[in-house]
């Protein structure tokens, strides 16, 4: 088992970073050609995707994960365990979000490179949740690990809201910058009432991924 997974999360970790650099290599050439004049400002709206930025820490936790079984190592520390649980958490509620709310709907970051969205949102989900199952190593964690698990999803949002209305977009008219739409307010009648509907909801989701994971730690293995 422990060879099996070795290549599991390392193949996992090559995967997004050759979506992410493969995603954005399309979107820089899109913006180049359509005559977006601050590049920076899209790249740095590419960044603020949770999607972007959620696979990175799951392509970290795997990384670091492959590189502890290639050692040896037996049960994780408590650091690497609550990333594991963090990357798990965010990346299944990436994949529900995304397959349930925005699947064909065209996000604001140029042309879609199509096997770069679905391994960033379907397989990399799917390669966490399978690691955090069976991997070997996995630590019974504490329900306090659910309160960190939330932090970094709520700072996001908060960075989101902030940042949001000060951005623009060479691809939109208006100025306003948002990932998803259900974030935009000017998207809705309430504009931010229904954003915030949204909101809970889906911290709710994440908080509830973050509960199952955290059981999942704490069931007996064989």
């Amino acid at each position: 088992m422990r060879p099996a997974f070795i290549i599991l999360r390392a193949a996992g970790a090559i995967a997004v970073v050759a979506a992410i650099a493969g995603q954005l290599t399309v979107s820089i050439d899109y913006w180049t050609t359509t005559g977006v004049r601050d590049l920076a400002t899209s790249i740095g709206n590419f960044l603020s995707f949770f999607t972007i930025q959620s696979n990175i820490v799951g392509a970290v936790a795997l990384a670091i994960g492959a590189v502890r079984l290639l050692r040896g190592a037996e049960e994780d520390p408590r650091w690497f365990a609550v990333l594991r649980a963090c990357a798990t958490t965010y990346l299944v509620t990436t994949g529900v979000v995304y397959n349930v709310l925005l699947r064909g709907i065209e996000l604001p970051q140029g042309s879609t490179l199509a096997w770069s969205n679905e391994v960033l949102h379907v397989v990399v989900p799917l390669v966490l949740l399978v690691d955090w199952l069976f991997a070997p190593g996995r630590r019974r964690l504490g329900w306090a690990t659910v309160g960190v698990i939330v932090i970094y999803p709520v700072a996001w949002v908060v960075y989101t809201l902030v940042r949001g209305p000060f951005v623009s977009s060479d691809a939109m008219s208006r100025q306003g910058w948002y990932p998803y739409p259900f974030l935009d307010p000017a998207n809705f009648e309430n504009g931010y009432g229904t954003v915030a509907v949204y909101v809970v909801a889906i911290a709710a989701l994440i908080a509830l991924a973050g509960c199952g994971v955290v059981a999942v730690s704490r069931m007996r293995r064989r």
